[in-house]
């Protein structure tokens, strides 16, 4: 009874499990890696604030999915010019691409830093395996694999049991952040990664993949088409889809709180406040944390590396094909749905270039957050439109709780845009 209760719970999770965990990409580790050791704990807050608004967004993007049968770019084309639409398409997959060129190069650099060997056929291998997953594999296998791998995040959450973390000080400085900012660094690089911290958890490419895995899990269900007219099985659903994206939001923050607190522990305590990409925090931990907590660092990066990247080419694709019509699944073969796994190809492959001609991580990720950042608020705004719209979502539109945290994470995110663009330029 307890197995067949457990099977029926891992069954139930999916789409917000597997984009909460893909948000904690390689990309994603360098960010929190930097946090923990520049600041501290002092950037604990921005991930307890983040958490509550992360899951309302990803929620909206998740049920207007699943109520509509289609994706948000689709959805958003219905109600704005098609100007808008192509426009916000358009940067999304720049900057997925530039993403998936940071995360390729980092898994590369990882599995160089644990066997040596050559960075260029490193970076080349995970690009061609993260392509041919995507365009090889059935749907269900696909799903199968992301499932199993946000199990490598757990890595992060064993570095913590392997370092000692002084919780007392870590609670005061979370909730008092301002003394160690204004004692050990300026305002304006504490506010630049106020930023980075919102950019990171809050991404454009987590709406559009959400949205797009629950149309394809609804796809595959016999008659949902027909039955979400019933208040019973639609009730069901919409409690699904809570449920998994509590989970997976959650424990999202949850590694990344690891990360920040392993990092601040070991890092900052040694002197230790410039990290630059994620395989250079792992390096870093050796001398300091031990081995173990190297190795267990490093092959983290390159599980959710293998998680992230499909992530990034796939909502890409999603967004580009739902907006010219084309068929958009990873349930059809390369020969039903051509235009979309063009782009999967296309994304990953630049990506994969960019990153074999070993181009500035900084620079790359930076000019991926200005253009996340400046794209997250229209397409917030509008997820949000198209969650209230009756024409749209018919009796299924968003209740009076949920509009508050949706617009909450836009103006945040609207705020944080301001502050990135005057500390940027």
């Amino acid at each position: 009874m307890v197995k067949q209760k457990a099977q029926q719970f891992i069954n139930r999770l999916g789409p917000g499990l597997i984009t909460g965990a893909a948000d904690d990409d390689p990309s994603g580790i360098a960010t929190y890696s930097q946090a923990g050791s520049q600041f501290r704990f002092a950037m604990v807050w921005t991930l307890l604030i983040t958490t509550p608004l992360m899951i309302g967004i990803q929620m909206l993007s998740a049920r207007i999915g699943w109520v509509t049968g289609e994706g948000l770019a689709a959805n958003i084309n219905k109600m704005f010019p098609r100007w808008l639409t192509t426009g916000l398409v358009t940067l999304l997959v720049v900057a997925n691409t530039i993403n998936i060129a940071a995360d390729i190069g980092a898994m590369g650099e990882a599995l160089r830093l644990l066997v040596g060997g050559p960075l260029a056929l490193y970076v080349l291998g995970f690009g061609v395996l993260c392509i041919c997953t995507q365009v090889l594999f059935s749907y269900e296998r696909t799903v199968r694999v992301l499932k199993w791998l946000t199990l490598t995040l757990f890595a992060y959450v064993a570095v913590i049991l392997t370092v000692r973390v002084p919780w007392k000080q870590a609670l005061s400085e979370s909730f008092q952040p301002w003394n160690f900012a204004l004692e050990h660094a300026s305002l304006k690089d504490y506010a630049a990664m106020v930023v980075a911290m919102l950019g990171t958890t809050i991404s454009p490419y987590l709406f559009f993949w959400q949205a797009a895995q629950e149309v394809e899990d609804s796809n595959r269900r016999p008659n949902a088409a027909a039955l979400k007219t019933h208040p019973d099985y639609a009730a069901e659903h919409l409690s699904r889809i809570k449920q998994d994206t509590f989970i997976g939001m959650g424990f999202s923050n949850l590694v990344a709180l690891c990360i920040v607190v392993a990092t601040a522990v070991t890092l900052n305590a040694q002197g230790i406040t410039s990290i630059q990409t994620s395989s250079q925090a792992a390096e870093a931990l050796r001398p300091v944390a031990g081995e173990f907590a190297f190795l267990i660092f490093a092959l983290g990066i390159i599980g959710t590396g293998l998680l992230a990247v499909p992530v990034l080419a796939g909502s890409a694709a999603y967004a580009v094909s739902e907006l010219y019509g084309w068929k958009a699944s990873l349930a059809h073969g390369f020969r039903e749905a051509r235009g979309f796994y063009l782009i999967i190809i296309a994304a990953t492959g630049i990506g994969t270039v960019i990153g074999y001609l070993e181009v500035d991580p900084i620079q790359a990720l930076v000019w991926s957050a200005i253009v996340n950042g400046v794209i997250s608020v229209p397409i917030m705004a509008a997820m949000m439109l198209v969650g209230q719209s009756e024409r749209v979502m018919g009796p299924h539109t968003i209740s009076r709780r949920h509009r508050f945290f949706g617009w909450a994470a836009t103006g945040v995110m609207a705020i944080a845009v301001v502050v990135m663009l005057g500390t940027s330029f």
